[in-house]
């Protein structure tokens, strides 16, 4: 993002900023509180143009290209504070899904998403 970004209004940057909206509203209206430690899973939708069967293997399994990790991160972050260097402890992940979405692990149920 830029400056001019605040009177330009790309279209990039206003889908960034409706989804730091609706990602707050979301966790707000699901009381979801993030504080110092964050324990997350992306779902990244896989491509139209990929056939049933590629869809069905790759389901589930750990999406290895881009986006990088440290940029959805960042994403999230930026969307979720104004300053984040009270965050000390990060667990994220990639997987590949037919739908795209964030999901958010309590510390307790961390283990059960380990493996």
């Amino acid at each position: 993002m830029t400056r001019a970004d605040t009177w330009k209004k790309r279209p990039c940057v206003l889908r960034y900023w409706s989804y730091k909206d609706e990602l707050r509203d979301l966790l707000n209206k699901q009381n979801i509180n993030i504080d110092k430690e964050i324990y997350v899973e992306f779902y990244l939708k896989m491509p139209k143009s990929w056939s049933n069967k590629k869809k069905d293997k790759f389901q589930g399994t750990t999406h290895e290209q881009r986006p990088d990790i440290d940029n959805l991160m960042k994403g999230l972050m930026d969307a979720l504070f104004k300053e984040d260097s009270h965050v000390h402890t990060i667990y994220a992940k990639k997987i590949w899904d037919i739908e795209p979405g964030i999901v958010f692990i309590s510390k307790e149920n961390l283990n059960e998403y380990l493996t």
